[in-house]
């Protein structure tokens, strides 16, 4: 594939191939490229239809990245439960298909994953060694493509990633946002623990993985597998919206009170993780790469949604 050619700075360039051209992580990939000087290609249905090997590799041979970041999947996680064919065809066939194309082309894979490919049950954050275990339909389709990933793919880095929000796509901070200018009490969950993530610093921890892998950090072979990447510290979905409004009122935007409940009290298709807190010591120690504290995120979001029309 493409050769990296060195940029005025001396620093190899880099060209990326996202798949998923839609979804709230790519399109925050395609705005930090342009930040970061980052040759950003993303492609999407029908384009791009990872569960279509022919269009991939067309796609490959086309654009001729340097790094390929799946950012494509099937994200409907209560939805999966009554159509888990869907899911898997998205989630796993076609994240192994990339990887599969990838392989051929010689050239390295960052695939997204998620923390509900553990069972929630363990009191302190998950590490990469963890056992997995999904509760979930939408959980076991990402596990498969993991394990199809780094089968096909022996140059991959696998991400996961939890609790993700954007000016983008659908999320839980829009959501309550809009509820918020819509009721004055908003009743949130309470008990399920997570590291908010906002999909720009994502984005930029993704890039900055992918110079490093393109710059020779896999070489020896000690760089590739599974990393966990978040925002840092921890809080729950009620503990988020408290923030969310608490930002947006300073700002004068909507906000709303609201009351803490139970899991138990919110009945839903999928089994969500009461504990979706995940260690990202790992991706520090071999990239030097560490996501900002959650609520920087939360901040900058809530100021982004409520500049909009």
């Amino acid at each position: 594939m493409s050769k990296a050619h060195k940029d005025s700075a001396g620093v190899a360039a880099v060209k990326l191939l996202v798949t998923g051209a839609e979804g709230q992580l790519a399109r925050c990939i395609i705005e930090a490229g342009a930040t970061c000087g980052v040759e950003v290609v993303a492609l999407g249905r029908p384009k791009l239809d990872i569960t279509v090997p022919a269009r991939i590799l067309a796609a490959l041979n086309t654009v001729r990245p340097d790094v390929i970041v799946n950012a494509a999947a099937y994200t409907a996680v209560d939805k999966a439960e009554s159509e888990p064919h869907i899911a898997h065809a998205v989630n796993a066939v076609g994240a192994g298909n990339v990887a599969c194309a990838a392989d051929q082309a010689e050239v390295p894979i960052i695939h997204i994953s998620t923390d509900y490919v553990f069972d929630g049950r363990k009191e302190s954050a998950y590490s990469e060694i963890d056992d997995v275990g999904p509760a979930s339909a939408y959980g076991r389709s990402k596990l498969e493509g993991e394990r199809l990933v780094a089968e096909a793919a022996p140059r991959h880095v696998i991400l996961r990633t939890a609790w993700v929000h954007s000016p983008f796509g659908h999320n839980f901070i829009k959501t309550m946002l809009k509820l918020a200018a819509q009721r004055p009490q908003i009743d949130v969950v309470d008990d399920q623990l997570g590291s908010p993530t906002y999909a720009p610093h994502l984005a930029v921890a993704i890039i900055d993985v992918a110079r490093q892998v393109n710059n020779g950090a896999g070489d020896s072979g000690q760089t590739w597998g599974t990393y966990h990447a978040c925002g840092r510290g921890e809080t729950t979905w009620c503990g988020l919206a408290r923030e969310v409004f608490e930002i947006s009122a300073q700002a004068g935007g909507p906000a709303a009170q609201v009351n803490p409940i139970a899991t138990s009290d919110y009945p839903t298709p999928a089994s969500r993780p009461a504990n979706s807190r995940l260690s990202c010591d790992k991706l520090k120690a071999v990239f030097g790469v560490a996501l900002p504290d959650w609520r920087s995120g939360v901040e900058e979001c809530v100021a982004r949604l409520l500049k909009e029309p």
